[in-house]
């Protein structure tokens, strides 16, 4: 297979707005020990990619600054010691950054096959959402069947992916919207319930709903402004999740109302995690396949709707997220259009 010694890349003129970012060239990256070298296809956007752009979002140490953190392609190159997956083989990944590229060198432990019923473009918004969910919910483990779910940003990616993946794995799941339309896409999702939450607080929509016991486990991304009323909705025992703060990042809590009703405030990043060992991405990855990868299969989980915009409009990919002009669902670069 033949393989180019350049490619296209997304470069990061300084920081800033969208227009910081421009199209050119690099070497194409060299698959070092137990990596694979993917050709890709589509590189899935997430807002982490617009903090980045914007300076608030450095890369790991010895990362690449191209900016994105999933893709899906073509394996075309094996580094030293990668076994589980051959040239050829369609994949998609989970990464620490370089989606915006033509290729991606990466750890074959964060490597998926693109699960079946899912063509290459779908699958590039899968690999985040999906270890971002399972790692959160799954906190040491899955709860069961029967547990109660809030979401907060049901009309979202994230937040839709959600909503699918709580009602697939038999919970009752809730979830919050900023608008009319995005409460019908929380409840097409699978959603028992959503709220307009600019018109009802959400706490008394969800005791409201449970009878005024709260739901097991939220899922947040607005962070600081929203924890007292977080810990508010959740039952006695349950467990607040946190995967963004873009509604500020600091708050004041009360660690009477944590130890009175036995609460849980977890937060986690996958990009800064060990790539092997405990809370690895490989053990997130690997739970995903197990656990995740059947529910598509078996079309009990939908992957998102895609919004495809190509390699060269990735500046009005950037822009339109900025302002939130995207409708509900995922959007994906697409390297060949």
């Amino acid at each position: 297979m033949t393989i180019a010694h350049e490619m296209r890349v997304v470069e990061l003129d300084g920081f800033g707005g969208p227009e910081v970012l421009g199209i050119g060239r690099a070497p194409v990256p060299v698959p070092g020990e137990g990596e694979v070298l993917i050709r890709v296809v589509a590189a899935g956007f997430n807002r982490a990619d617009l903090v980045q752009r914007e300076g608030g979002y450095p890369p790991p140490p010895g990362i690449t600054d191209v900016l994105g953190l999933e893709c899906s392609g073509t394996v075309v190159a094996l580094g030293p010691g990668a076994r589980r997956f051959g040239v050829g083989d369609a994949v998609c990944a989970l990464l620490a950054g370089g989606g915006y590229a033509e290729y991606a060198a990466v750890p074959e432990a964060q490597v998926l096959p693109v699960p079946g019923g899912v063509d290459l473009v779908e699958a590039a918004g899968l690999p985040e959402v999906a270890c971002t969910l399972l790692s959160n919910f799954a906190h040491p483990e899955l709860p069961p069947a029967g547990s109660s779910l809030l979401v907060h940003g049901g009309s979202g990616g994230l937040g839709g992916f959600a909503v699918q993946l709580g009602a697939a794995l038999g919970w009752r799941v809730f979830a919050t919207a900023g608008s009319e339309g995005g409460v019908e896409h929380s409840l097409a999702a699978g959603a028992e319930a959503a709220s307009n939450y600019r018109e009802e607080d959400f706490v008394e929509f969800v005791r409201e709903r449970t009878g005024g016991r709260g739901v097991d486990l939220v899922l947040d991304v607005v962070g600081g402004s929203y924890l007292q009323r977080n810990l508010a909705a959740l039952a006695v025992g349950g467990r607040l999740a946190m995967v963004a703060a873009l509604g500020g990042a600091t708050a004041e809590i009360d660690l009477r109302v944590l130890m009175r009703r036995r609460l849980t405030v977890h937060g986690s990043t996958l990009r800064a995690r060990p790539v092997h060992g405990p809370g690895s991405k490989e053990e997130t990855v690997r739970a995903v396949e197990r656990t995740v990868w059947p529910l598509i299969e078996s079309g009990a989980l939908r992957p998102l709707a895609v919004h495809r915009v190509p390699f060269a409009r990735v500046r009005e990919l950037h822009e339109r997220h900025g302002d939130r002009t995207v409708p509900p669902g995922k959007s994906v670069l697409v390297l060949g259009e």
